[in-house]
C-alpha cells in the first residue's frame, strides 16, 4: 500500500529534476530527445516529469487554494500563502504564480506526445496511454491557467523556443479556451482507462478527464465568466473581445450534461460514495457518520476518490498545523472562521438562522454539556450554545471548547497524556482516545502567550486529519495519505447546481439528497418542509451553502466566491472568531474581530499576469486593474 501510494511522488520529485535540468542544459533539447525515448524505461520517466508540473494543492505555506479563502483562518500570517487573503500580490509580485511553470508543463507534454511513437519496443497500447496521459495534463494545465487568469495563450502544439517576440500569441477568448480545454478532456477520455491502481494510483483515467470536463464547463456556466459586464473592456490589441458578456443558459445545460455523463462512467466503474465500516486504530469517532465523514477524504483506496495527488504532506501540512499544541509537533494553528461555521446545518438540516428549532437568539449562551450529547462533546463540560444540535460535520471536522479532538497519545514520550483531558480507554483490542478540548486562554487548545501556534478564532479544524496520529513531543510526520483533487461527492454537487440553474429542480433536489443522506441530515424536502419553498432561487442558496460545507477546505472557496461573484463580501473583511483572549467560557462565548488584515477588491477575480512576461510579449493584455 505505501508503494501504490507513493511511488508516483518519488518518481515525480526524480522526474521533476531530470526535466528541469533537461530543460536547462540544453535549450533546444534536441541533442537528449534519444536519450529520453531512447527506450521504455526512458519514456516512462520522461512521462512522469510531464506531472511534475502539477501545482501541490495542499502545500502547507504556499498552496494558493488551500487557506486564502474565507474558510479557516491561521497564526501562520507569516507563511507565503497569507499574501493572498491580504490582497498583497500584484503583477510585478505576483507572489504564487502558475503562468511559467504550467507553460513548461505544457512544452513537456507536447514533446512526449511527439516522440512516444519512436520509442523502440514500446506497445500500441502504451502509446495510446502516454498520449492520452499527455492530452489529460495538456487539457489540466490549461483548466489551472484559465481558473486563475481567464482567457489565455493557447498552446495547442510544440512551442517553438526561437519565435520571434513580434510572433508571440495573444491571448484567446474564454469560449474559445473551454472549447479547447474540453475537447483536449474528450481526448484523453478516449485514450484512458478507467481505473488506476497499485503503482499506477495517481495517473490520469477518462473518468478523472470526464469529471474534471464537467468542473470546467461548472465554471464557464457561472456569473463571472457568463454574461458578466466587468470585463467588457476586455480586448486584445486588436480589438477582440476576450470574455462573454452575454448569458447563456445553455452553457448551464452543457455542465449538467457533463456531469452526468462523469457520473454514470464513475459508477460503472465502480467508484461510489464513501462509507466507512472499519475503526481504524483509534475507534473515535464512535458514531458511524461521523467516522465515515472523518475518514472520507483520508481513507486509502478510498472508491469515492476520482483523481488525487499521491505527494506526501510532510510536517508543516495541514494535519500538523490543525493537531492540538504539542512543542515541535503539532501546531494547534488552523481554526475555522464565524462565517465558516455559520455555514454548517443544524442537526434538522437547515441553516441555522433559519430553522424554527434551533434557538438562534440564544446561540451565545454558555450551557452545559448533557449526558445523552456524549457523542459530540464532554457532558458536564461548559461550551457554547452555538455548538451544540448540529450536523454530523461540524463534529466530524471541527474541535470547539468543551468538545472532542480525537487524537492518540504516543506511549514513549506522553503528549497529551499529561492532560487530564485526555481520555482513553481500550475495548475488544480497539483504542479509544481524544482530547477534551477547552479554547479559553489557558486552556489545552489556547493561546496561552504564545505568539505563533495559536488559533486565532477560538476552535480547531479536523478535516483531513487522521485520528490515529501519535503525537510525540519532538518532530513527527503525519500519517501520509493522496489528496483528493476531485471525488464524487463534488460530481454530484455540479449535477445539482447545473440542474437548478437549467430549472430542473427535481435532479438537483436528486443529487444534492445523495450528498446530504450519506452527510447524515434530512433531504432536503423532508428539512424544509413548511420552512420555505424551495423554488429556483431558494433551492440555489441551498445547493451552493451544501457545496460551502461538503467541500469544506478541499481548495475550492477561493475559486467559487470568485465564480458566484460573491469574492468581495466574503473576503473583503476582517474575520471573527470566538475570544481567545477569554480566560472563561462566558468570556469565550463573546464573538471578536481577528486583528489580521483583509482585503479584495474587483481586480482579484483574476490574478495578474507577471508583469516581465507582459514586457516581452506586447500582445499579451494584462488583466483588469493591474
Amino acid at each position: 500500500m505505501k508503494i501504490s501510494i507513493y511511488l508516483i511522488l518519488i518518481i515525480f520529485a526524480l522526474a521533476g529534476l531530470s526535466s528541469c535540468e533537461y530543460l536547462d542544459v540544453v535549450p533546444d533539447e534536441r541533442p537528449t530527445e534519444d536519450d529520453a525515448f531512447k527506450d521504455p524505461k526512458a519514456a516512462e520517466r520522461f512521462l512522469y516529469s510531464c506531472y511534475s508540473f502539477l501545482p501541490n494543492p495542499r502545500s502547507g505555506s504556499a498552496s494558493l487554494d488551500m487557506m486564502t479563502g474565507d474558510e479557516v483562518i491561521t497564526a501562520f500570517e507569516h507563511e507565503t500563502f497569507a499574501k493572498f487573503p491580504k490582497g498583497n500580490y500584484t503583477a510585478t509580485t505576483p507572489v504564487i504564480s502558475y503562468w511559467n511553470t504550467l507553460f513548461g508543463g505544457l512544452r513537456q507534454c507536447y514533446i512526449l506526445r511527439n516522440n512516444i511513437e519512436s520509442v523502440p519496443g514500446l506497445s500500441e497500447d502504451l502509446i495510446k496511454d502516454y498520449k492520452g496521459q499527455a492530452d489529460f495534463l495538456i487539457a489540466y494545465y490549461h483548466f489551472l491557467l484559465v481558473r486563475c487568469y481567464g482567457p489565455v495563450i493557447l498552446i495547442k502544439e510544440e512551442p517553438d523556443i526561437n519565435t520571434s517576440p513580434e510572433d508571440f500569441l495573444a491571448r484567446s477568448t474564454y469560449d474559445e479556451c473551454v472549447d479547447f480545454i474540453v475537447s483536449k478532456f474528450d481526448e484523453a477520455a478516449s485514450e484512458l482507462t478507467d481505473v488506476r491502481s497499485g503503482e499506477e494510483y495517481g495517473l490520469a483515467t477518462s473518468v478523472a478527464a470526464k469529471a474534471l470536463k464537467a468542473r470546467m464547463l461548472l465554471y464557464a456556466a457561472s456569473p463571472q465568466f457568463n454574461g458578466n459586464s466587468q470585463y467588457a473592456n476586455l480586448k486584445n490589441n486588436d480589438g477582440t473581445s476576450l470574455m462573454p458578456t452575454s448569458y447563456d443558459v445553455n452553457k448551464w445545460q452543457k455542465a449538467k450534461d457533463a456531469a452526468l455523463e462523469a457520473v454514470t462512467a464513475a459508477r460503472k466503474s465502480g467508484y461510489a460514495l464513501y462509507v466507512n465500516n472499519n475503526y481504524g486504530e483509534n475507534g473515535y469517532p464512535k458514531d458511524e457518520t461521523q467516522r465515515t465523514l472523518r475518514y472520507n477524504i483520508i481513507e486509502a483506496n478510498n472508491p469515492e476518490i476520482l483523481w488525487a495527488d499521491s505527494r506526501k504532506e510532510g510536517y508543516y501540512g495541514i494535519q500538523n498545523k490543525s493537531r492540538p499544541y504539542v512543542a515541535t509537533a503539532a501546531w494547534n494553528g488552523v481554526g475555522l472562521t464565524m462565517a465558516m461555521l455559520d455555514r454548517f446545518y443544524t442537526e434538522n438540516g437547515l441553516p441555522i438562522d433559519e430553522d424554527p428549532e434551533y434557538a438562534y437568539a440564544d446561540r451565545y449562551n454558555v450551557v452545559t454539556v448533557a449526558p445523552e450529547q456524549a457523542d459530540v462533546a464532554k457532558p458536564g463540560e461548559q461550551t457554547v450554545a452555538y455548538n451544540l444540535s448540529r450536523e454530523p460535520r461540524y463534529y466530524a471536522w471541527v474541535a470547539f471548547q468543551g468538545g472532542y479532538y480525537e487524537v492518540m497519545s504516543a506511549s514513549s514520550n506522553g503528549a497529551y497524556k499529561d492532560d487530564s483531558s485526555f481520555e482513553e480507554t481500550k475495548d475488544k483490542g480497539v483504542t479509544y482516545s481524544r482530547l477534551v478540548t477547552s479554547f479559553v486562554k489557558d486552556g489545552n487548545c489556547g493561546r496561552k502567550n504564545r505568539t505563533n501556534n495559536y488559533t486565532p478564532s477560538g476552535c480547531l479544524n479536523k478535516k483531513g486529519v487522521n485520528p490515529s496520529f501519535k503525537a510525540k513531543k519532538n518532530l513527527t510526520g503525519p500519517i501520509e495519505y493522496p489528496w483528493p483533487v476531485i471525488r464524487l461527492a463534488e460530481l454530484y454537487l455540479t449535477v445539482a447546481e447545473a440542474a437548478v440553474e437549467t430549472n430542473d429542480l427535481s435532479t438537483a433536489k436528486e443529487y444534492l439528497n445523495l450528498v446530504r443522506d450519506r452527510a447524515g441530515i434530512p433531504l432536503v424536502d423532508d428539512a424544509w418542509a413548511g420552512v420555505a419553498t424551495l423554488d429556483q432561487d431558494k433551492l440555489r442558496e441551498v445547493v451552493r451553502q451544501e457545496r460551502q460545507i461538503e467541500l469544506y477546505l478541499e481548495n475550492h472557496n477561493f475559486w467559487d466566491m470568485r465564480r458566484w461573484l460573491k469574492a468581495e463580501d466574503a473576503f473583503g473583511h476582517k474575520h471573527t472568531g470566538f475570544n481567545i483572549e477569554a480566560t472563561s467560557v462566558g468570556a469565550h462565548a463573546n464573538v471578536t474581530e481577528i486583528p489580521f488584515n483583509r482585503a479584495f477588491k474587483p481586480a482579484n477575480y483574476l490574478l495578474p499576469f507577471p508583469i516581465g512576461d507582459v514586457n516581452i510579449n506586447t500582445n499579451l493584455v494584462q488583466n483588469p486593474g493591474y
